[in-house]
């Protein structure tokens, strides 16, 4: 292959500034058009352009599961003497669909080879970092090489030490490779969080739900509790859970509200009819007939514990990336306690109860200034409800046992 062709690597790396994209739960099925196979994709596109396509494809795989979201843009070989930001050919697009089928790299290359296109010479943009790992696909650095792509730009790094060193790879392979163009933040990082944490803390990333009262009560005096929030908040706590791992919840809560802990979203399913592994924390038993057995919906993890590092252990070996905590007050208390929460997802409605159980147990809080703070990461109205979504600052755990 000519050095046109497959330029020298030494060239300084390109910074792309890139737009900050709407949050991972409104990216629409829409995208699905941008499908070069039928014609649909932009004829022509700037690299920022392709980067941002590529992360929208992204978003089009799955949010659950042990893989990344990741999307791949292909486009034309760079011309002589044209601006590197001049637009060019879009010729395959592709992204990652989940566990054990085509990455997005492949994706895209087959895609290209579909449509007539010879790749070589091609810039492909991607999200991540290609893999350098055979698992149960191969190395995706192998098939740019194989595929004669002769630049490679990723926006994140993967630190995942079993798939890292796919940049390496292909720079040894004389593939151009000016990435990483996001450093430690940006719109790839915030698609990409929740995988990130996992692989590197070697922890599920924690989201902890609340859907209280104006008040802070999740229940009336009475115990009852349906509904305080409205029906917009639970379709969306559905879809959330669309896009998680596991639900957890302590065996007081199963006891007393029996839930099935399943996704329900009418005419807003995923395709995959995913439903979350169900994960219970305590000592005392799931009844027979309780309908976390009976019901339809992810398989029952009982994690006979009270210490919730030990239930993120068992979790993490299940390759659960993400896990929603959906209470009760005293689980919901024991991951706050112990610095173990990432998110919370607090849905408020304007009702008030003045008495009742409360979201949270115990914090150990006795003065103002002990207070767990957090960073109002959005805010977003659900019919008459308001949807919190907040950030713990890092806290020093005091009792890690409890649970």
């Amino acid at each position: 292959m000519s050095q046109r062709q497959r330029p020298s690597s030494s060239r300084a790396p390109a910074r792309i500034v890139l737009p900050i994209l709407t949050p991972e739960l409104t990216f629409g099925s829409s995208m699905s058009t941008l499908d070069t196979d039928a014609g649909t994709a932009p004829s022509a596109v700037t690299l920022v352009d392709a980067a941002n396509v590529a992360l929208r494809l992204a978003a089009l795989g799955p949010a659950h599961g042990p893989n990344p979201r990741v999307g791949c843009v292909l486009l034309a070989p760079r011309v002589d003497g044209a601006p590197s930001d001049a637009p060019r050919a879009v010729l395959g697009t592709g992204y990652h669909r989940g566990s054990g089928t085509a990455h997005a790299e492949v994706d895209a290359i087959a895609a290209a080879r579909r449509r007539g296109h010879d790749t070589r010479g091609a810039t492909a943009v991607v999200t991540l970092e290609p893999c350098n790992h055979t698992g149960r696909t191969g190395p995706c650095a192998e098939a740019l090489i194989a595929a004669g792509v002769a630049e490679v730009v990723h926006l994140v790094p993967d630190p995942n030490p079993a798939a890292a060193g796919g940049a390496e790879r292909l720079r040894a392979a004389g593939v151009q490779v000016p990435g990483p163009l996001e450093d430690g933040a940006g719109p790839g990082h915030d698609l990409l969080r929740v995988w990130l944490h996992a692989v590197t803390t070697g922890r599920p990333f924690v989201t902890l739900k609340t859907a209280t009262s104006l008040d802070g009560r999740v229940a009336a005096i009475d115990g009852t509790s349906r509904w305080i929030t409205s029906a917009q908040s639970r379709a969306h706590a559905h879809r959330v859970r669309r896009t998680v791992d596991a639900i957890a919840v302590g065996t007081a809560t199963v006891l007393a509200d029996d839930p099935t802990l399943t996704a329900r979203t009418p005419g807003d399913a995923d395709p995959d009819g995913h439903q979350p592994v169900r994960v219970v924390v305590g000592h005392r038993d799931v009844p027979s007939r309780a309908r976390l057995r009976t019901a339809p919906g992810g398989p029952l993890v009982h994690v006979r514990t009270h210490d919730v590092r030990v239930v993120l252990a068992e979790l993490a070996a299940r390759e659960v990336r993400h896990l929603l905590v959906e209470g009760g007050p005293t689980l919901a208390a024991a991951f706050l306690r112990a610095g173990l929460v990432d998110e919370v997802h607090a849905y408020v409605a304007p009702v008030l109860l003045g008495a009742g159980p409360s979201a949270l147990a115990d914090l150990g809080v006795t003065t103002i200034d002990a207070a767990l703070r957090l960073e109002t990461l959005s805010t977003q109205p659900l019919g008459p409800d308001v949807l919190v979504v907040a950030r713990p600052q890092p806290v020093r755990s005091t009792h890690p046992q409890e649970a």
